[in-house]
């Protein structure tokens, strides 16, 4: 559980029910659900071995005017301490 906490620390990710925007469109989406998950990372170098690491799944839900929540686009991300894409990618606005 500390991993999960730290991911979510460190990375500065939304709790669900705050929206973010995207950078690079400038889409306002809502954060609908976050959970717990391993990701697979690069093997193991010397041994081959799959390898796995704490990550945050989080779901997004493309907010427009006049759509109930939860209706229309959605998609989802995964989030480990190992990178930094969630800052690179969005602004959380609410």
């Amino acid at each position: 559980m500390k991993d999960f906490d730290k991911i979510i620390r460190e990375k500065g990710l939304p709790e669900v029910g705050q929206e973010v925007r995207s950078k690079k469109y400038g889409t306002v989406w809502r954060a609908m659900e976050k959970k717990e998950v391993w990701a697979n990372i690069q093997p193991d170098p010397q041994t081959g071995e799959p390898r796995m690491v704490p990550a945050i799944y989080l779901l997004f839900w493309r907010a427009k005017e006049g759509e109930r929540p939860g209706v229309g686009k959605m998609m989802g991300y995964e989030y480990t301490l190992y990178d930094n894409t969630f800052a690179l990618n969005w602004d959380i606005i609410s």
